[in-house]
């Protein structure tokens, strides 16, 4: 699983075999330079969601629920993930741990939307970013958590920067698959912000990003080249410009 937020990106992403494509609340940070999650909103989700959509053809096309969704007022969480499903074309939405996670998953399932839970480190309401579950007690309720999204109905579930030995016994423990991040080799899939492996954001980077590439080297030569074949009056050349025949320009001229 990996994260998109615009058309070109998701096209790539599914020309590549991407299993899932989550338009997630990272938004905030890496495309609209909020300070964190939270600061995304309904409007700004399902815009951007529309656009993955019109590039996604094969892969699970999957909604992050913002904050204001289903936190700030669980009763509109169904009206709200029906706007991710009806609206945006989302195959399921994915929803963080919280107080009320229980109300509000059990009822999207009884309205037939599909969700993907999310436990450990959940950035909609963390006062810092960290790795969840190190502490026994923690750990614990870190499990209980994920055995409950799996009671209430979610298809999936998301482990967020929490230690390996912790992933290996939620997985084992769950018959639904889990998908980490920071959460080692032990969960069944791995989910990325694409921008973070990409080398294109790197405001912060977590511990757990690996770099695969590095696109914003490349884009930065690419600006470079731009500005100095314009400064120098390379670009356009005579194979990038237009032409007239003689015979119109005479036409022209006289």
């Amino acid at each position: 699983m990996l994260t998109a937020y615009d058309y070109p990106l998701a096209k790539l992403l599914d020309q590549c075999g991407v299993d899932i494509v989550l338009v997630g609340d990272s938004l905030a940070n890496v495309v609209l330079g909020l300070p964190n999650t939270k600061y995304v909103g309904m409007a700004e989700m399902l815009h951007h969601t529309k656009a993955v959509n019109r590039g996604v053809e094969k892969a699970m096309l999957v909604g992050d629920m913002p904050y204001e969704a289903y936190q700030k007022d669980p009763r509109e969480a169904v009206n709200n993930a029906n706007k991710f499903v009806k609206e945006a074309g989302c195959d399921a939405v994915k929803i963080e741990w919280f107080k009320d996670c229980q109300l509000v998953v059990e009822k999207l399932v009884a309205a037939g939307i599909s969700v993907m839970g999310h436990v450990g480190l959940t950035p909609q309401t963390a006062e810092e970013y960290k790795v969840q579950g190190k502490k026994a007690e923690d750990a614990k309720n870190i499990i209980n958590q994920a055995k409950q999204l799996e009671v209430w109905g979610c298809f999936c579930i998301v482990l967020e920067c929490v230690p390996d030995k912790l992933a290996q016994v939620i997985t084992n423990s769950l018959s639904i698959p889990t998908i980490g991040i920071g959460a080692s080799v032990y969960c069944d899939g791995q989910v990325l912000v694409t921008p973070d492996m990409l080398g294109m954001f790197d405001d912060y980077r977590p511990k757990f990003v690996k770099q695969f590439v590095d696109v914003k080297a490349l884009i930065i030569q690419g600006i470079n080249q731009f500005k100095n074949e314009v400064a120098s009056s390379t670009y356009p050349d005579d194979q990038h410009s237009f032409t007239m025949s003689d015979e119109e320009w005479d036409k022209l001229s006289s």
